[in-house]
């Protein structure tokens, strides 16, 4: 049975969504399963209909001529690899679905993207930021 492969696009400066993504890549290469991963500050964004940060805020899946994110980006990703398939199963499930997409959206996909901008922040003013954290 022929897979349809899937692109994810990611936080590469995260390392948080790094380490996962991480664990994904090696479970997916291990099993030659279809799943490319790219780094969104490597990936030419015009190409997703994303700005940079829109594609820092939540995670992308391109699948079956789709681009998808959030919860049903990693409904894709998950479902995509036996080994994490029932999660996928499971945040489809009817009471599931809001409240998973409900804790990705107001909980998990916020919390990462303030890291995200805080380490922006401290990058582009170092000497600021050490003086911010005395």
């Amino acid at each position: 049975m022929e897979r349809t492969p899937t692109t994810v696009l990611y936080n590469g400066s995260c390392p948080i969504c790094s380490r996962e993504i991480a664990a994904y890549r090696r479970h997916a290469a291990d099993k030659g399963l279809p799943l490319d991963f790219r780094d969104l500050g490597a990936e030419d964004l015009s190409r997703w209909g994303v700005t940079e940060d829109e594609a820092a805020r939540r995670l992308h899946a391109a699948h079956d001529g789709q681009v998808l994110s959030g919860l049903d980006a990693f409904r894709v990703l998950w479902g995509a690899m036996p080994r994490f398939a029932w999660l996928a199963w499971l945040t489809g499930l009817p009471l599931i679905r809001p409240l998973a997409r409900l804790a990705y959206d107001h909980a998990a996909a916020p919390a990462l993207y303030a890291l995200h901008r805080r380490r922006r922040r401290r990058a582009q003013n170092p000497v600021g930021s050490a003086a911010a954290r005395r």
